[in-house]
């Protein structure tokens, strides 16, 4: 049986990357609702339809458990599901946690998209772990629509990140939370501009990992060669050139991996003046 992977579009990718890492030997399914990314943009209604209608899509399918690979449809949709659904239903969530029990008395920057800042769910988040309150929330609405459209690296989106970021002295942050799946794939952009004393934190690995043990506790392991479906809002995708662009996109997630903080000056002069 399946696992089965959910994100509005290319950002859960991150998490099933981690996913193939961890686990070799299991099945993999992974559900993009390109029809309707961004996620972010859409209302809570919207997103808990949109997200029903693609568990039940993999359950048609015969997976054995779901993980939701999309920060924002976690914030709005996870308990919905899991009152719904029997099979064990995994969320993300920022980093926020251990970016705090790192900080050294340092600001945290949470980047994200405009649902999750303003859903409960992360305020409630911050709200316990966060006693001195020194997380900065930061919604990133383009940098969704950039991923999607495989711009990257681009004077475009580095204009995009320093008009946003002009007025923070990152020299006082500790720590940047990618809290959208789809961040992590400008880790390469972000290092060029955040000093090297800032730790780039996502919860892509720890979904991962708390995958496995969920699998192992439920005794739903399996030892297969593994292998992954993907799915286009409910389309199988077989296209040669798809499938390409997919693997180039498991490539630049691996690259991606290995990078875990900036590597900018600490003048961060140059920011300022973008």
């Amino acid at each position: 049986m399946k696992i089965g992977f959910f994100d509005s579009g290319i950002g859960g990718l991150t998490v099933l990357h981690q996913a193939m890492q961890i686990l070799p030997e299991e099945e993999f399914l992974f559900y993009a609702d390109s029809e309707h990314v961004p996620f972010g943009e859409k209302t809570k209604e919207q997103i808990i339809r949109y997200t029903d209608e693609a568990v039940q899509f993999m359950l048609s399918k015969g997976v054995k458990a779901v993980v939701i690979a999309c920060n924002t449809a976690t914030s709005v949709a996870i308990s919905f599901l899991r009152s719904r659904y029997k099979i064990p239903i995994l969320g993300i969530e920022p980093a926020v946690k251990p970016a705090v029990e790192e900080c050294a008395g340092k600001r945290i920057m949470v980047m994200a998209t405009p649902v999750t800042v303003r859903e409960e769910k992360l305020k409630n988040l911050i709200a316990r772990v966060d006693s001195e309150h020194r997380v900065d929330l930061l919604p990133m609405p383009k940098l969704v629509r950039f991923a999607e459209a495989g711009n990257f690296r681009s004077p475009e989106v580095t204009a995009y990140l320093c008009s946003q970021l002009a007025k923070y002295d990152l020299r006082n942050y500790s720590s940047l939370v990618l809290g959208c799946t789809h961040f992590n794939f400008f880790k390469d952009t972000m290092q060029e501009i955040f000093p090297s004393s800032v730790d780039f934190l996502d919860g892509s690995e720890g979904t991962a990992r708390h995958l496995a043990d969920v699998l192992k506790q439920n005794d739903l392991l399996e030892h297969h060669p593994q292998t992954v479906e993907y799915y286009r809002s409910g389309c199988k995708i077989t296209a040669p050139e798809e499938l390409e662009r997919i693997r180039r996109l498991h490539q630049r997630l691996e690259r991606m991996r290995f990078i875990r903080r900036g590597a900018a000056s600490d003048d961060c002069s140059e920011l300022k003046s973008m």
